[in-house]
């Protein structure tokens, strides 16, 4: 665990903006399409539509899988003091903030995390929003950390990102940023054990929630991802995500 939080430490902000494997596409007015749905691949086979992150080497992977559960085929992910995540990347062109809608499950809350700290930043489920922020808006000086962190990884970083999580000890409604980054703002939409175990449906308004974390209008979204991450804890955690959509107007 000693040498897992070491790799975050190095890598901030790819945890918060969960490092992107490949260069995000650029400003382009044109509908994109829906994240590809679990349900439509068979349990077992590969999550295509779908790319791997690996946030920083050495770090151990959480485990992602198709399963069926209930009828549906979902995707399973499994983590033992591990952080990796499955990121739909809109290829064709930024799509629309709308309402985002999924459904996920849990096993059971972290114990240890603490989304306040950099130490207890882990969380049993969360739905990370990357959007198209344009660079010109941000402080001097937050443009040039990203310059250089570019520079020194060769991946662009999106400037944005709303992340919807599955906390175990701060209350629903909470709003804050990231312990790595005032660019991600955390918003616990499930708390605690009380919904634990069984499957929840969620529908959250993109425009309304960036406009309360960021206090102006959304740009559009450039990419979603999914991740189950306890790196930082050391813990063993099991979730379960169904199909994202994006609905807009």
């Amino acid at each position: 665990m000693k040498r897992a939080r070491t790799i975050k430490r190095l890598r901030w902000p790819w945890q918060a903006l969960f490092g992107l494997c490949c260069i995000l596409p650029p400003r382009i007015a044109a509908d994109a399409p829906q994240p590809t749905p679990f349900s439509s691949l068979a349990p077992g086979s590969t999550i295509s539509g779908w790319q791997k992150l690996k946030p920083a080497p050495g770090a151990t992977d959480t485990r992602y899988v198709l399963v069926e559960d209930g009828g549906r085929v979902v995707v399973q992910a499994d983590a033992e003091a591990a952080m990796s995540g499955l990121l739909f990347e809109f290829g064709g062109g930024p799509a629309r903030p709308g309402i985002l809608r999924w459904r996920w499950k849990v096993e059971a809350p972290l114990s240890a995390a603490d989304l306040a700290t950099r130490s207890g930043d882990d969380y049993v489920a969360r739905v990370y929003v990357l959007f198209d922020y344009p660079r010109a808006r941000l402080p001097m000086a937050t443009r040039a950390r990203l310059r250089l962190l570019e520079l020194l990884h060769g991946q662009r970083l999106p400037a944005a990102a709303l992340n919807y999580v599955w906390d175990n000890r701060h209350p629903v409604g909470t709003l804050r940023a990231n312990a790595y980054t005032e660019r991600v703002r955390m918003i616990v939409v499930e708390s605690g054990a009380g919904r634990a175990g069984r499957w929840v449906d969620e529908a959250r308004d993109l425009r309304a929630d960036f406009r309360q974390a960021f206090g102006e209008e959304a740009p559009s979204v450039i990419g979603i991802a999914i991740a189950t991450d306890t790196d930082d804890t050391g813990e063993t955690a099991r979730a379960w995500f169904g199909d994202l959509r994006l609905d807009v107007d």
